[in-house]
């Protein structure tokens, strides 16, 4: 094809060689025109072309050569337009002498040049100066010089083309329409079938010499070749792209003309790259309309093309398009038209497939979903069309053997595309319920696939409050993510321990308070039958499903709370509600092995049982903390986590203001000694100064909304503190703990607390101050030095209000007998 195809130096001094006569030989004929010499100036042009019959360079820098050449012949063309616009009739002499020249190569350039000049100058018949140019374009054979020099022609031409009507009739009509001093058409200048007729030899021609390139040169530098080809396609594809801007071209005329030629063309070049570049470019420039007039056609033709044709890309594109454009126009269009485009794209795909044995399953995969699309997008309203493409795609998995496809990989990744078009278009993931035949695809994934498809499922949901309102929905639901609800055949031991498991869960999570029914009973049961299916997902689910579950448990009861008049059976469904919500803990205790969480979970419950007047809430309150502390002392291990889970029970039975006395009294005596129980010592202590304000701030039913100020309790657990305090050997911690106390015992005596002694606090208070010197220095040291000054100043501010708070309270006087009256004794 070239005759040197050395390295990209020597391709760079080849062409800096060329470009330099061209520079030079086109300053000589700038001059010369300039001088009015136009002979003169068109033998150097003759000269700067000769070197575009070099053989030296590769098509990427044959391409620079043409770009610069052409900048020159752009400048003579003005020239001559501008010189011969006045006198046209000297430029037929120059259109014979130009013929003259020796060298093909350069006669012809200037010959499309000249002719140019001619019609834009409107001598001679524009129809007959364009045939005679495509002709003469047939002396050079030469692939690459050859399709340089038609592109050219299109080039040079592409401003004069007739895009007039093709009769006399629509001749007389165009120009009675055109406004008054514009100039009219004459028949002479041709008419858009003229034009048409142009471009597809043009086509045909540029098409025929791009193939011979595959077939000129040695075997060896056949990827070279291909290579060079793909570089050069555009100058073929810009015939058709041309056609389609004609603007006069019809539908009528692209059915009768423009697409059979160009089909005939393509299917008779038998080569792949060509057939499958230039399907391609059809699809893309010409109107969507024409390729609904043409689909037949088009379809037949693909069937025609080389079996090394990836048919797969030509038809995605075509039905994508097409998709595209009757989505935004369907509305007008009747029921059968619409019909028909999906079934003829869906039986042109089963032939594709059977007729192609070899075809790649992620190509199978991938025309199917542009078949889903077509279907899901332009006939949303027929699922049978979705359904129908999911069957088909079942049947070939199946024909194939597949059994398991890898969630990551080629057919993977195409497989979740279509999957996900249904998700995404039809907005509504329970419409997937309807295509039986979409969860036996899902299927065919690994476990992975499954977990990704059921997970983006569950995403639309939240994205578009898909709310479950029933049974049906709460079921087909399920139905569609039970990837993520149980465990899997194809699951791996270790799948729990990944962050995608834990993302896939909480996403679950809250799904669940997507499910509100219309009232209230028809919620409980929703719950309660969720309930029951996640209560078969596994230990390791239990701690992020069964949680929403009881949440949304205790949001019904508050709900239901109001409702005490209007149902008859309020307090046995009050209590089946914590019922249920307490059985669903117990699983998470006795299945999933849990203790925090549950323990949590169930100090809400109280919380939330203490705040409904229904009958037996508070044996329910007691239920609930009575557990909450069993799980603190038999399942709870850490250090740090008994002290907070005990302070969260603390807080629980401050909360609560509805237990009687003899219910109350266990819990607290329960918890204070869960505190006495602590396995450190100086945890002991902090957990029983907090337990200690139970029984100052604590309320009952009997207390009537006071708090309990059971001072005489509150001194005897700070004493019981002070005294485990003393038992720590580590001076640094002792010396905490007694700042605590000391802060806790100030706390009190401010808040009234008669039983508290300021003897006592004196005393601790010198105690520190000696523990204070054994210290070593450091900055821990100075810290607690400083709060110690600090709490013996607020002793020293306590003792001035509780002395001016007596001063303020009246005296009491002594009962004086009153003096006789007169009238006494009388």
């Amino acid at each position: 094809m070239y005759d040197n195809p050395g390295n990209a130096t020597d391709q760079e001094k080849f062409l800096d060689q060329s470009i330099r006569v061209v520079k030079a030989e086109s300053f000589e004929m700038k001059r010369c025109l300039d001088k009015g010499k136009t002979m003169d100036a068109l033998k150097h042009a003759l000269q700067m072309l000769n070197e575009m019959r070099t053989s030296e360079l590769s098509p990427k820098f044959y391409y620079r050569l043409y770009m610069d050449t052409m900048h020159e012949l752009q400048c003579l063309e003005v020239n001559l337009i501008q010189e011969f616009s006045q006198e046209p009739s000297k430029l037929s002499n120059l259109y014979e002498c130009v013929q003259y020249a020796s060298a093909i190569i350069p006669r012809l350039y200037l010959l499309v040049t000249i002719g140019g000049v001619f019609i834009k100058c409107g001598l001679g018949s524009r129809k007959e100066i364009l045939k005679d140019l495509v002709e003469m374009c047939r002396g050079v054979q030469h692939p690459l010089r050859g399709l340089f020099l038609r592109n050219y022609l299109m080039q040079c031409t592409r401003s004069v083309l007739p895009d007039f009507p093709e009769t006399e009739e629509m001749l007389l009509s165009h120009n009675s329409t055109l406004p008054k001093g514009t100039p009219q058409l004459k028949p002479r200048d041709g008419t858009v079938e003229d034009t048409i007729d142009f471009v597809l030899i043009n086509f045909g021609e540029m098409n025929k010499l791009w193939v011979r390139m595959q077939h000129q040169g040695p075997s060896k530098e056949k990827e070279k070749r291909e290579k060079d080809r793909l570089e050069l396609r555009i100058l073929v594809g810009t015939n058709l792209v041309r056609l389609a801007q004609l603007e006069a071209l019809t539908e009528e005329m692209y059915v009768r003309d423009v697409l059979p030629s160009i089909l005939e063309q393509i299917v008779s070049c038998r080569d792949t790259i060509s057939q499958e570049y230039l399907m391609e470019c059809v699809i893309q420039v010409f109107a969507d309309d024409f390729h609904l007039a043409t689909l037949n056609e088009f379809l037949n033709a693909c069937g025609q093309l080389q079996q090394e044709v990836n048919i797969k890309i030509l038809l995605i594109a075509l039905v994508d398009r097409l998709a595209l454009y009757t989505n935004s126009s369907i509305e007008g269009q009747p029921a059968p038209t619409k019909m028909q485009l999906f079934e003829i794209f869906s039986e042109q795909a089963t032939n594709l497939i059977k007729n192609r044995p070899d075809m790649p399953m992620d190509d199978i995969v991938a025309l199917h979903v542009s078949l889903v699309s077509l279907a899901v997008k332009c006939y949303p309203d027929r699922l049978d069309y979705a359904n129908m493409t999911f069957l088909g795609l079942r049947q070939v998995i199946e024909e194939k053997g597949i059994t398991d496809i890898e969630a990551f990989g080629k057919v993977g990744r195409e497989l979740t595309k279509l999957l996900n078009i249904p998700i995404d278009e039809y907005k509504n993931v329970l419409r997937l319920s309807e295509l039986p035949e979409y969860i036996k695809v899902m299927n065919y994934f690994d476990y992975r696939g499954q977990c990704n498809i059921a997970a983006y499922m569950v995403q639309n949901m939240l994205e578009q409050e898909t709310i479950l309102r029933h049974q049906e929905d709460v079921d087909a639901a399920f139905s569609l993510i039970s990837a993520l609800l149980k465990d899997q055949e194809k699951q791996p031991e270790s799948s729990h321990e990944t962050e995608e498991f834990a993302d896939e869960q909480n996403l679950v999570a809250r799904l669940l308070h997507l499910i509100r029914a219309d009232d209230v009973d028809s919620q409980f049961l929703l719950l309660n039958s969720a309930r029951k299916v996640l209560g078969e997902g596994g230990r390791h689910r239990l701690r992020y499903t069964l949680p929403p579950i009881i949440f949304e448990l205790y949001r019904l009861v508050l709900q239901f709370a109001d409702m005490k008049d209007e149902d008859e059976k309020w307090d046995a469904k009050i209590r089946k509600m914590f019922v249920c919500a307490m059985g669903t803990i117990g699983a998470l205790v006795s299945t999933a092995e849990l203790a925090e969480l549950p323990m949590k979970l169930y100090l809400n419950g109280a919380i939330t049982a203490d705040r409904v007047p229904f009958e037996d809430n508070h044996t329910v309150v007691y239920e609930f903390v009575s557990k909450a502390l069993s799980i603190l002392e038999d399942d709870v291990v850490d250090s740090r986590d008994r002290v907070r889970c005990l302070q969260l029970t603390v807080g629980t039975l401050l909360k609560t203001t509805h237990l009687p006395e003899e219910n109350w009294q266990p819990l607290a005596n329960q918890a204070v000694l869960a505190a006495a129980k602590m396995f450190k010592k100086p945890d002991q202590v902090r957990s029983l100064v907090t337990v200690a304000s139970l029984y100052w701030h604590g309320e009952t039913l009997e207390t009537n909304g006071e708090k309990m100020r059971n001072g005489k309790k509150v001194v005897d657990i700070l004493r019981k503190s002070a005294k485990i305090a003393r038992e720590c050997l580590e001076p640094l911690v002792q010396q905490q703990l007694f700042i605590q106390l000391l802060s806790a015992y100030i706390y009190y005596y401010e808040d009234k607390c008669t039983e508290i002694n300021v003897d006592h606090i004196e005393e601790l208070i010198s105690r520190t101050q000696d523990n204070a010197v054994q210290l070593d220095v450091s900055a821990e040291a100075d810290n607690l030095e400083k709060q110690l000054g600090e709490a013996i100043h607020r002793l020293q501010l306590a003792k001035i209000d509780v002395a001016a708070s007596q001063v303020a309270s009246p005296r009491t006087e002594p009962d004086l007998p009153q003096p006789p009256s007169e009238n006494e004794g009388l």
